[in-house]
């Protein structure tokens, strides 16, 4: 047996699929076997392995061993001279193996080697070639000097910044994301530390395979994409809190009582710099444009205020009472940020109807808690609706202002359409334009790549051919490129995708005979079913504004129970709806669960179902499945208060 690959996967279904068809291409010729083992994974994994890959070595684990536990399963079974520890979310190209192989023969030294390594857009990740992270080269690294000074051999050490990425060389640490290795040396270093649940366990085995007397190295010959990589990880506190987490635990292993010493307090400084450099940004970026917006809309209240009560009220005292200014003002304001936050207008870009409808929902807020004070707080109707007018006005303005000045793109004038083109063969390009259309809105625009020179030019259906890719996203403004993998090679778009990220135009790739496509889109979720990407509840924000709706809706019902509590069918169950929402422990809408939805982002049992308008005649597995997918797909906050309002009599409902 020449090679073992082994794959731990963890409810990345999609990834997984498409990584185990590159993998098939790629060990045609080559002595090879293949292990999967599933860390109990809830999304339907196993059972598409047997479906689609029978010929793969299948592990299933009833608890998620984590990275190490779960290699270590398939390592004690794997037979191959030469062993393979490959991420589910990775495509490699078609001859990746036969030149790891091939390099490997070549270097009687060799104990590990790591290979070039994308990103979905086709953006090399520094991960692929690391130093040994000893305490200063950590502690650069963590407080951000290393990214100060990319290229320094002393700063940007465990990146090795210094090396050429396009140059063969020798290293000390692979990614765990592909790190290939000699039978011999991993028998004589040993298996994956269990210690390690997360990160660190690469770095530790390449260091002792290094003490075993063997070299490790990267090769710069071939290329894999890696989606999920370290890069788009590192910025968040937690991946600084797990990352320091297995350093210590190395430090711990590999260093010496004083040395270790060391090493924790310069991680602990580096960690501590880097998390509030991390917390102030995060900070300063989220509250900066609503506190400048609260601002201008204080001062826009005050000014009206102050020109009211002089030129058309005229009351005793010639002012308002103080409580407008210290308590309705701040009220209104909030109630035009709400707004504002539940209609994604704080999302970048938006567009201008996002703002407006926002600062309405706020205004009406406004008036519905104006209708239900008491006479003494209720200070002034005309300065509610010029102060609504006012910002109707201000808001839209100063958006576009920073816009023209800092070129910070908040506001968008542009729709949600696309020009999209299919790279591929007329039939297959034919099969993925179905599936775009049953299942992806807004595309403004469609087009085919012919994947070779069509001599003829006899197909309409093509706008140009493979190497003119270039300029064809360019003159059509092409905002997305999908491959397809049947009719074009990895290698070929791994290549492309490094030109094509210069553009900044979006890639996706179509795996042979999927129902899905997976992109740089889908970096953060599982990846996509019969679509490009579900942007809607795959999104924090979105998911967070459809919470705070909730809220809002479920007080506001509160509130106003004596009044509507008669128009709904099942009053009790109606009460305890609206506490179980604000317990968090139901939704207003959710998916109709009669259906598996487990590749869509998780939502609590909800109160009204995707289907709750359906007709019975409609009530089929397909038309369930299709409706959870477009809720999840293009959720917006708009479109339940509506599906709440026309089944208002059904919110009693107990499910």
């Amino acid at each position: 047996m020449k090679l073992s690959i082994v794959i731990v996967n963890y409810n990345v279904k999609f990834f997984l699929e498409q990584c185990l068809r590159s993998v098939h291409k790629a060990i045609q010729g080559i002595d090879a076997e293949v292990f999967v083992v599933d860390n109990a994974s809830v999304d339907g994994s196993q059972e598409m392995l047997r479906k689609h890959f029978p010929w793969i070595i299948q592990i299933d684990s009833k608890e998620n061993l984590g990275f190490s536990r779960g290699n270590n399963l398939a390592l004690r079974k794997a037979k191959g001279e030469y062993i393979l520890l490959l991420n589910p979310d990775t495509v490699v190209e078609e001859s990746t193996f036969r030149k790891c192989i091939e390099f490997s023969e070549m270097h009687s030294d060799l104990g590990a080697l790591g290979v070039k390594m994308i990103d979905g857009r086709g953006k090399f990740l520094p991960e692929s070639k690391r130093g040994l992270p000893t305490p200063w080269v950590s502690f650069y690294k963590m407080s951000g000097l290393s990214k100060l000074f990319p290229k320094s051999k002393k700063f940007a050490r465990y990146h090795l910044g210094h090396l050429s990425a396009d140059q063969t060389h020798e290293i000390d640490v692979l990614a765990g994301a592909y790190m290939w290795m000699s039978k011999k040396a991993l028998d004589k270093s040993g298996l994956l530390d269990e210690d390690f649940f997360m990160y660190g366990e690469d770095i530790d085995l390449s260091y002792r395979i290094q003490l075993a007397g063997f070299k490790n190295y990267y090769l710069s010959e071939t290329s894999i994409i890696h989606y999920k990589g370290e890069s788009t990880k590192k910025g968040s506190l937690n991946y600084v809190y797990v990352f320091y987490n297995a350093m210590a635990i190395f430090a711990r292993k590999h260093f010496n009582g004083n040395y270790a010493k060391l090493f924790n307090f310069t991680i602990n400084i580096a960690i501590f710099l880097r998390a509030s450099l991390s917390i102030f940004n995060r900070l300063l970026r989220t509250i900066i444009l609503p506190l400048s917006e609260s601002i201008l809309l204080f001062i826009c209240l005050w000014l009206i205020k102050d020109y009211w009560e002089h030129n058309h009220r005229f009351i005793q005292g010639g002012t308002y009472p103080p409580e407008l200014v210290t308590l309705a003002f701040p009220l209104y304001i909030s109630s035009w940020l709400l707004g504002l936050i539940l209609s994604g207008a704080y999302k970048s870009p938006t567009k201008l109807f996002n703002i407006i409808k926002g600062l309405i929902w706020g205004s009406l807020i406004i008036l519905v808690g104006y209708s239900l004070v008491s006479e003494e707080y209720r200070f002034s109707r005309a300065i509610i609706l010029l102060g609504s007018s006012a910002a109707l006005i201000i808001i839209p303005f100063w958006r576009f202002l920073l816009d023209k000045i800092f070129k910070t793109s908040l506001l968008s004038s542009n729709s949600k359409s696309k020009k999209i083109a299919i790279v591929g063969e007329l039939n297959e390009a034919n099969r993925v334009n179905d599936l775009l259309k049953s299942s992806q809105t807004g595309i403004e625009w469609l087009g085919y790549i012919s994947p070779v020179k069509d001599n003829n030019g006899t197909n309409e259906k093509y706008i140009g051919e493979l190497d003119q890719i270039m300029e064809l996203v360019t003159v059509f403004k092409i905002d997305e490129i999908i491959f397809c993998s049947k009719d074009i090679s990895s290698e070929k778009i791994f290549s492309l995708m490094s030109n094509l990220s210069k553009l900044k135009v979006d890639i996706k790739i179509a795996p042979t005979q999927a129902d899905f496509i997976i992109g740089s889109n889908s970096i953060d979720s599982q990846g996509s079913w019969y679509s490009i990407s579900i942007n809607g509840l795959n999104k924090k924000s979105q998911r967070r504004a459809k919470r705070i709706l909730d809220v809002v809706l479920s007080l506001m019902l509160f509130i106003s129970l004596p009044l509507n509590v008669w128009w709904v069918k099942n009053k009790i169950g109606f009460i305890k709806n609206i506490m179980a929402v604000l317990r968090s422990s139901k939704t207003w809408i959710s998916y109709d669960t009669s259906v598996d939805v487990r590749v869509l982002p998780k939502l609590k049992s909800g109160v009204l179902k995707t289907t709750t308008n359906l007709s019975q005649g409609l009530n089929d597995t397909k038309t369930i499945q299709q409706l959870n997918l477009v809720y999840a797909k293009e959720y917006h906050q708009l479109n339940d208060f509506k599906f709440i309002l026309e089944n208002y009599s059904k919110l009693g409902e107990i499910s």
